[in-house]
């Protein structure tokens, strides 16, 4: 399937480049429809990546790239359900995301994230999944679960930690506080640093030079320079779990939902 329209994202497959897009209101917050439809994606993924080199992930909504998962979703799932219930649901729910999160990582294509605005939560994690971030100079990027008594559960901290010196990690998941664009470049988070409103051009012309190289070689350089920390992934799961029983969660979320902030979101 070389173009794709859902709820939430759509993407197409031009001259080589694949693009996915999302495209879901307020953030691109990331819930069962948008997973779904990323499941779709990931599915396809196998065989896009024969005729493509390279996958660009961009937004099409105002805010960013996303704001992470979604949390109102979340909260009015579970808690009506009983305690085993939850933490299945919870457990279902992340499984599904790592698989898709893990495909585009594995991915024989190079994949970029053409960031602007908010990135966070579940936004920055699907960002970390990509080979490389562009980032205009209004990005934000942001691990603000520990607000909500958790950490990130998609998938960041060990990406992260693969990524980058333990130092900016420790700041940004104990902290929650939010980076701006510039910083981000600094440690190596960000590759590219583009003008405002930019990201998407810029990540468009690094994908046509990368386009050019053998894939063979492209392939052997990916896997060999971006090793997939599966064991310590799925540990991240168990431990989401775990915090996401305590009571305090369930009050943090609820906080969260009944919020009258337009983007509540923002640390």
């Amino acid at each position: 399937m070389k173009s794709f329209t859902g709820k939430t994202l759509r993407w197409e497959l031009r001259e080589g480049i694949l693009e996915l897009t999302l495209d879901h209101e307020p953030a691109n917050e990331i819930g069962s429809e948008m997973l779904a439809e990323l499941e779709k994606f990931a599915a396809a993924l196998e065989a896009l990546s024969s005729e493509a080199s390279v996958c660009i992930i961009a937004s099409a909504r105002k805010h960013g790239f996303s704001a992470g998962a979604d949390l109102r979703e979340l909260y009015h799932a579970a808690a009506p359900l009983p305690e085993k219930e939850r933490l299945a649901g919870v457990r279902n729910f992340l499984e599904r995301i790592h698989k898709v999160l893990n495909a585009i990582d594995a991915a024989p294509l190079v994949t970029i994230a053409a960031v602007h605005g908010v990135c966070f939560g579940g936004g920055l994690e699907l960002a970390l999944a990509c080979d490389l971030i562009v980032a205009d100079k209004m990005a934000r990027f942001a691990f603000p679960e520990l607000r909500l008594g958790l950490i990130p559960g998609f998938g960041g901290i060990p990406r992260l930690k693969r990524d980058l010196g333990n130092a900016f990690v420790r700041d940004l998941l104990l902290t929650g506080r939010s980076v701006n664009a510039a910083r981000a470049q600094a440690v190596g988070l960000v590759a590219q640093l583009a003008g405002e409103g930019e990201a998407l051009r810029l990540a468009r012309s690094t994908a046509a030079q990368i386009a050019k190289f053998d894939p063979g070689t492209r392939i052997a350089a990916k896997r060999f320079i971006k090793p997939i920390p599966y064991d310590e992934l799925r540990r991240e799961i168990d431990i989401f779990c775990e915090l996401f029983m305590r009571p305090a969660v369930m009050a943090g979320l609820k906080k969260f939902v009944d919020s009258s902030d337009a983007m509540p979101y923002l640390p």
